[in-house]
């Protein structure tokens, strides 16, 4: 289901984009503003779980494209979102072992929709993402994504380990991409499996890394010692190919 408005602003139009059902990436509010309309729209982000920020007014004047944002702004996603569950259905109706790229601070829309693309070239059932520190499926994303965005479900979870736990019981484990990990060719990652890709510096975070059974490093030959997050992905997503025979 593809969405043809990415921007919406306004008090009134961004309450009905809320009631109407519309997945909302972000919402910028003007810092100190809390009169009737937009509580109202506060009420309706909070019901939604969305990303609230709280912006000056001159924040709001760049984005705006109509200037007449009256405080508020709100991102919309360019396409809708799958659920964990979906994903899973797509792997049993092929058949085949779960594969699923999970993105810990993916702040990039390029590099999400890379890694969209890749994950759509090398077999992966679906991309999930947390709601937070993440890019979400905007515009740029879906043309970085080459059309693969498409065919490859994204979810979007409001808990990344939490989520990971859940899958566990479904027979998923996780190898985290980590330059201090084991070389990529000494693991078995064969399997209903989850490949886990953190941001590029930083990588995973502490917790979801914890929740990973293994981590996996790739080999390096040049003067620099990581590479960009949506590269790695694709590198280590083929390892995964390569084992599986397919």
């Amino acid at each position: 289901m593809e969405y043809n408005e990415y921007t919406i602003e306004g008090r009134n139009a961004v309450i009905e984009a809320f009631r109407s059902g519309r997945t909302i990436d972000r919402l910028y509010i003007l810092d100190g503003c809390k009169d009737g309309p937009v509580m109202t729209i506060r009420r309706e982000a909070a019901k939604k779980g969305c990303l609230v920020r709280y912006v000056a007014k001159e924040r709001l004047d760049q984005m705006s494209e109509t200037g007449k944002h009256q405080g508020v702004i709100a991102c919309a996603a360019a396409y809708a979102y799958a659920q964990v569950e979906d994903i899973l259905e797509i792997a049993r109706k092929k058949g085949e072992d779960p594969f699923i790229i999970l993105l810990d601070g993916i702040e990039d829309p390029h590099n999400l929709g890379a890694i969209v693309r890749t994950a759509n070239l090398a077999g992966a059932h679906g991309v999930i993402i947390p709601k937070n520190r993440a890019a979400g499926l905007t515009a740029t994303v879906a043309k970085a994504s080459a059309g693969a965005i498409n065919y490859t479900p994204v979810a979007k979870v409001t808990n990344l380990g939490s989520t990971m736990e859940e899958l566990k019981k479904e027979g998923l484990w996780f190898v985290c991409a980590d330059m201090n990990g084991t070389c990529m060719y000494e693991l078995d990652l064969k399997g209903p499996i989850g490949l886990v890709i953190g941001s590029e510096g930083k990588g995973a975070g502490r917790l979801v890394k914890e929740k990973c059974d293994l981590a996996a490093s790739i080999p390096m030959k040049g003067n620099i010692d990581s590479l960009n997050a949506s590269v790695a992905a694709g590198v280590l997503a083929y390892e995964i190919v390569r084992q599986r025979g397919v």
